[in-house]
């Protein structure tokens, strides 16, 4: 059993000479919405929208596990907007296993959004039961949230971005919460014994089957920009989900960032969480996946070390298997209970993989340091992250510098070259100068 502090001896030490660290922002397509409120109200605007709400239907309002910036504002303007057309809205977390496959932990995962009956306007209702929809080809069964399945119609609020896991004209979005999200635990599960590979076929063919048997309005599709800004938007009608979640998928692959090296020493994330990313550390940027699927993201990155979790993600740490060393503090934060609901719902237990355990924070870079091969420590090409969703604002080592100049139009120099600041407890002190605090409501 590990207790509070870890004793190891380590050859040769950990008190290597590190390179000095640089504040840097990149440069990224950063056009964002003036506001979300309009921007969902003009799209009510358009006919083909007002006609699906009928006045006295219940409409159930499908909200995700995702850190989606103006989450709680889109999904407030939803309901108004439905209110106004004469409907009785309800928002239901649409998030499979996620919160710990729990009623009350999808309640609280939605509460820390800031979706709340008194904010939102309507009822939050969370259920993990479920009714069977019907049946693909094969046999495998199709499931759908109980209080959703009651409800008159079906409205889904996803953003639209790539997949952490597979490749397809149509990945993380409306689909994938029409089928993983709204199929609660039971549903997630039995999607993914089918394996990740899949999923680019297997989603399509069951959303197919939903939208048969149950009256889906339409998502309201949000897609952000490189500062995790909103930048578009769009009400698609259930059936232009096909035709148009392709389209919004590769706007979003243009507008996403990305760390713009080819190659990392190491990688310093300061917390992973589910707000951040079903990987809990975003695989499109961090360029490391475990998965058997074609994957030649960039940048090469040959050790990740990652500190903490983020408060949003209550402890779940599904993707820490992907880091080569945490800290004792990001371990203690481990809700196992919830991290396992959510890796075995996934099938890929790696996900959930201990890494090595260094007591702080200067300790877990240190090693991270040390053991880069063929590499002399002050000479390691070091980048620092928040998280993989804020990555315009960045630290880098000195020995990347020469890129950084070479490159005005992706990089900026925003300050000088400063050692790495660690307190009295080996704990770094924060990163100065984020784009921006994420607002929740």
């Amino acid at each position: 059993m590990i207790g509070d502090r870890i004793e190891v001896n380590i050859a040769g030490g950990l008190d290597i000479a590190l390179p000095r660290m640089v504040h840097v922002r990149q440069k990224f397509q950063t056009r964002k919405l003036d506001s979300v409120t309009r921007a969902v109200a003009e799209q009510f605007k358009r006919p083909e929208v007002r006609a699906k709400v009928k006045p006295g239907m219940s409409i159930a309002v499908g909200c995700g596990s995702r850190g989606i910036n103006n989450i709680a504002e889109c999904a407030k303007a939803v309901v108004a907007e439905l209110k106004a057309l004469g409907a009785k809205p309800f928002i239901f977390p649409a998030m499979g296993s996620h919160g710990g496959a729990t009623a009350e932990g999808q309640r609280e995962v939605l509460e820390g959004y800031g979706i709340v009956e008194s904010y939102v306007g309507c009822p939050v209702r969370a259920t993990m039961e479920v009714v069977e929809l019907g049946k693909l080809e094969d046999g495998m069964p199709v499931y759908m949230d109980k209080f959703a399945s009651e409800a008159d119609a079906v409205v889904v609020i996803p953003r639209i971005k790539p997949h952490t896991n597979f490749r397809a004209p149509i990945e993380s979005g409306i689909v994938k919460m029409l089928t993983i999200g709204m199929g609660k635990i039971i549903g997630a599960t039995t999607l993914h014994t089918y394996g990740m590979d899949m999923f680019g076929e297997l989603l399509p063919k069951t959303a197919k089957l939903i939208l048969a048997r149950k009256n889906v309005l339409f998502g309201v599709a949000m897609v952000e920009n490189a500062a995790d800004e909103t930048a578009i938007i769009e009400i698609v009608p259930s059936d232009q989900i096909f035709e148009r979640e392709p389209v919004l998928l590769a706007r979003a692959k243009e507008l996403m960032p990305r760390l713009q090296f080819d190659e990392i020493d190491v990688l310093v994330v300061e917390k992973i969480g589910k707000n951040i990313s079903g990987s809990g550390m975003d695989p499109n940027i961090t360029g490391r996946n475990c998965r058997f699927i074609e994957w030649n993201m960039k940048p090469l990155v040959k050790k990740i070390a990652v500190l903490g979790l983020t408060p949003e993600t209550h402890g779940n740490a599904t993707g820490l298997g992907a880091a080569d060393v945490i800290t004792m503090r990001l371990y203690q934060e481990i809700d196992i209970a919830k991290t396992y609901a959510n890796i075995i719902a996934s099938t890929y237990l790696d996900g959930a993989a201990i890494p090595m355990i260094m007591n702080t924070d200067e300790e877990a870079i240190r090693l991270a340091v040390k053991t880069v091969v063929r590499m002399k420590p002050q000479d390691t090409r070091i980048v620092r992250i928040p998280n993989t969703l804020e990555i315009m604002d960045i630290h880098v080592s000195e020995p990347l510098l020469p890129v950084v100049k070479a490159n005005p139009s992706m990089f900026e120099i925003v300050g000088q070259p400063e050692a790495m600041k660690f307190d009295a407890k080996g704990t770094l002190y924060p990163m100065l100068a984020k784009h921006r605090e994420h607002a929740t409501a």
